[in-house]
């Protein structure tokens, strides 16, 4: 396997993150196909123009792993969310996705630490997350790195709700 490299999100990578990131969510959370509610849900959240006003706005908020200069994976850390379950401000690791070609390959594990780095080096001392309560392979995965979950919170989309476990993990 090509050497992995992690670096903040740049602009010019903006089209290429938007269908990674479509691309993961679509396989995993399109259980029951690809849903009207489900496409307009994700042809929104990770629309183009959405990731590079992120990027503009927060160059560090997306951190990328590449392989051969080519995103493969993505963490999104938004600094000032609030825990639904303890109503504090809170960073949260909105996103860690990565390809399915690349499950396994320690990818997630150096997106994780990225983030877990950032978030240390910033003063931070905790992170929270929003996991599916069906994602079982997340779930296994953040509790294998000292995640504990805290709660349920609710997921809206168009129509329907979907519950998640809220994680949160100490940071050293």
């Amino acid at each position: 396997m090509a050497e992995i490299s992690y670096g903040k999100a740049k602009l010019t990578d903006s089209l290429r993150i938007s269908v990674l990131l479509k691309t993961v969510y679509i396989q995993t959370y399109a259980v029951g196909g690809v849903t009207f509610e489900f496409s307009n849900f994700i042809t929104k959240r990770f629309a183009p123009e959405l990731i590079e006003k992120t990027i503009k706005e927060d160059p560090s908020r997306l951190i990328i792993a590449y392989q051969n200069e080519n995103p493969i994976g993505v963490a999104e850390i938004i600094f000032d969310s609030t825990c639904p379950i303890r109503n504090i401000s809170i960073p949260e690791l909105s996103k860690l996705y990565v390809l399915e070609l690349f499950y396994g390959k320690g990818i997630g594990l150096g997106l994780l630490e990225s983030a877990e780095n950032q978030l240390i080096n910033n003063g931070f001392k905790e992170l929270n997350l929003e996991v599916w309560k069906q994602n079982e392979r997340a779930i296994a995965f953040y509790k294998k790195h000292r995640f504990v979950s805290i709660g349920n919170a609710d997921f809206p989309m168009e129509y329907n709700t979907y519950e998640n476990f809220v994680l949160n993990k100490k940071l050293v």
